[in-house]
């Protein structure tokens, strides 16, 4: 493939609500730009963007794909993007580095919850969007109804740029608003024919266009004032003056079609190519600059003559290549065996075989210039997120979006939506898994930044945390596959506490004797509940030298360990005062252990007498709903023992749910939150501070301290 200039580029992403056809289309253009000779389908499992067998599998995208065509003397870099819910940080990557949102809307189910998400989420980001609604040949198809759907949804800046000739399977043709021309499509080939206007439907299309053209022209004084002239545009001065509002952001063209009857196709085509931003109509990079206080933030112009600066925006974990790194280039052109430094890791990256890809095929590049995506393998310290610079000027991006004034401040519900919220705990299938588990997750997290690993010292669990259950199954997977290691998923352990509720003494004596020196130690300790969270304390008032000076912190080391390892329940021993009041040595054999030992015995004896009581965390949760659902979620807290302590308003017809819920209860929200709000919410937690469960509960947690720890 030959190198592309940025003014010949176009970065689209394709977004929308799983099942849409967005992998579908992606075959469809690659079909129509002579890509490939032969369209795959997603139940057969033989695409180009999903080429993952999970994806096979679960028959849909899970991760982001780039699949890169040329098109009328342009390069389209297309990226496919997952859209079930648990994807949804693969989608945010593709619209990071997107000029153009294609959302794809199925005609027959018309505007879905992540559409909504993604909508805002491009909005937010400043990408500008057009909606290409897809299977218009399929029964129940209803090009109106989805039309007042987007309008409803999406405001006046939805503009139809053509009209579906035929309905459902009759569906072959396109009505072109601009140019006052139809397409007629034969089944199975990209390339229509022109026709006229249908008479059936002539009246509705000048209405329509009509409507469009004032929706147009209302961009440029000069327009405005021939139109209301009454002179007639014409329809590349509507479409140059179209473009305008799309890279604004203030039009929405709206296009039809069908990916699997390649209806509209090349139009689709031709539309991101004459209409659609290139990146050097886009906002420039903003980068951060080394120095006191994190530097200053500057821009950097989309200039292939620059110095070569590019930012890495997926990680691709491959078990024979290594790790392939898809960059997009922010300004200069990148030339292969280029070598650039990347601040974070302070480490310079030699860039030797730099290619394209198409799917997982790899397609090699002479250069790559600014606005350009390319891949290169094996880069060593760079990691998803990371920035690759010249030496003498190691800055590092600052995403779009994600600071809007160079601070650290950010969009916070574009972090709720990639917070990974849903956690199990896996253990290895084999001692051979074992041995290697801990290495391949690691490696998976370089292809996933938004799986977070860690080892609970506490519960002695390998908790692994994810987006959602689809999620956590998917990564479990490709653990299997791509590394051979084998993991199961078992109960997560909840680290409760235990303290007391009253004051007790006991008395700790350990004797042994075995043939000369022997073992004696006699402490008597007395505990007494603290206040929540006071921790641990230890009084000394040994008067008299019953036990001498150096075994006192013996007796307390003893009791510390004994609170450590467990109460009645079996959970760590909190917030109690134990004070050693008395005991008894010998001359001979008392010894720092059997003091110890005696502390431990004493300790566990008084807890016991001292009405223990379990602790449970409380987690402070914020949980963000639209207003309709506000009543439903704050009745589903009150059924999980949580205690509301506010509400606040939140974005624009949102509202933020507060509360204090039990984190045993937590344990599956991310899953019934999706359910109970069909997708539109999300929450944040954290631990807050542990409070006595009742007492009805604490069978729960014998059953649990006997099977897990």
């Amino acid at each position: 493939m030959k190198a592309y200039p940025p003014a010949k580029v176009r970065n689209v992403a394709l977004v929308g609500h799983g099942g849409s056809g967005k992998t579908t289309l992606t075959e469809a253009m690659l079909l129509c730009s002579g890509a490939v000779t032969r369209a795959g389908r997603v139940e057969d499992g033989t695409t180009v963007s999903d080429f993952e067998p999970e994806e096979h599998a679960h028959h849909m995208s899970t991760s982001l794909t780039l699949a890169a065509t040329e098109w009328r003397g342009y390069k389209v870099n297309v990226l496919d993007c997952p859209g079930y819910a648990d994807f949804v940080p693969e989608t945010f990557a593709g619209l990071s580095v997107a000029d153009l949102a294609v959302f794809v809307v199925s005609a027959v189910d018309g505007v879905e919850v992540q559409t909504e998400i993604f909508w805002k989420a491009a909005a937010e980001l400043g990408i500008p969007r057009l909606i290409f609604m897809n299977k218009l040949d399929r029964e129940r198809a209803d090009f109106s109804g989805v039309l007042q759907q987007l309008h409803s949804a999406f405001g006046a800046g939805v503009a139809p740029l053509e009209l579906p000739i035929g309905e459902e399977a009759q569906f072959h043709g396109l009505a072109d608003l601009l140019s006052d021309t139809a397409f007629v499509y034969e089944t199975g080939k990209c390339n229509p024919t022109k026709e006229a206007i249908p008479d059936n439907m002539a009246a509705q299309e000048h209405s329509v266009r009509d409507s469009l053209v004032e929706g147009i022209v209302v961009a440029d004084d000069d327009l405005m004032a021939r139109y209301l002239d009454g002179e007639e545009m014409n329809a590349d001065e509507l479409a140059k003056t179209l473009a305008r509002g799309v890279v604004s952001s203030q039009v929405f063209p709206v296009i039809c079609g069908s990916a699997t009857k390649l209806v509209g196709i090349d139009r689709l085509l031709d539309i991101i190519c004459d209409v659609a931003p290139s990146p050097l109509e886009r906002p420039p990079a903003r980068v951060r600059a080394p120095g006191a206080n994190g530097g200053e933030v500057v821009e950097v112009a989309t200039d292939p003559a620059a110095q070569p600066l590019a930012w890495v925006f997926k990680t691709i974990a491959d078990p024979y290549v290594g790790k392939i790194s898809l960059f997009k280039v922010l300004s200069g052109t990148v030339r292969p065996d280029a070598a650039l430094f990347n601040p974070r890791a302070r480490a310079e990256e030699r860039l030797h075989l730099i290619f394209t890809l198409r799917g997982k095929e790899q397609i090699p590049l002479t250069e790559v210039a600014a606005g350009d995506f390319g891949a290169v393998a094996k880069l060593a310290a760079t990691a998803t997120g990371d920035t690759l610079a010249p030496r003498n000027m190691p800055v590092s991006l600052v995403p779009t979006g994600s600071q809007t004034d160079g601070d650290s401040n950010g969009p916070s519900w574009l972090a709720e939506a990639t917070m990974p919220v849903l956690s199990v705990a896996i253990r290895p299938k084999s001692k051979a898994d074992e041995d290697k588990m801990m290495t391949a997750l690691h490696r998976l997290q370089e292809e996933d930044p938004t799986l977070i690993v860690r080892r609970d010292d506490e519960t002695h669990q390998t908790v692994l945390t994810g987006t959602g259950e689809t999620h956590i199954a998917i990564a479990m997977e490709r653990l299997a596959r791509k590394f051979g290691v084998g993991v199961e998923s078992e109960e997560l352990v909840i680290p409760y506490r235990e303290t007391v509720t009253a004051n007790a003494e006991a008395e700790g004596k350990y004797k042994k004797q075995t043939g000369g020196h022997g073992q004696f130690g006699v402490a008597s300790l007395r505990i007494e509940p603290m206040d929540r969270g006071a921790g641990f304390e230890f009084v000394d008032n040994i008067v008299g030298g019953v036990i001498p000076r150096q075994y006192i912190p013996a007796v307390q080391k003893g009791a510390d360990e004994a609170m450590s390892e467990g109460g009645t329940f079996g959970w760590p021993v909190v917030d109690i005062r134990v004070t050693c009041f008395d005991g008894k040595f010998h001359p001979v054999d008392s010894s720092e252990m059997s003091f110890k030992m005696a502390g431990a015995l004493a300790l566990r004896e008084a807890l016991a007498k001292a009405s223990p009581v379990v602790l449970e965390p409380l987690s402070l949760l914020e949980v963000t709903v639209p207003n309709a659902y506000q009543g439903d979620v704050m009745g589903d807290l009150n059924s999980r023992r949580g205690r509301v302590q506010g509400t606040e308003t939140g974005q624009p017809g949102e509202s933020v749910v507060i509360a204090l819920v039990p984190t045993s209860e937590l344990v599956r929200y991310a899953i019934d939150l999706r359910s109970l709000t069909g997708g539109r919410g999300r929450f944040k937690a954290h631990h807050d501070h542990y409070e006595v469960m009742p007492a009805n509960l604490w069978d729960k947690v014998k059953k649990q301290t006997a099977g897990q720890l």
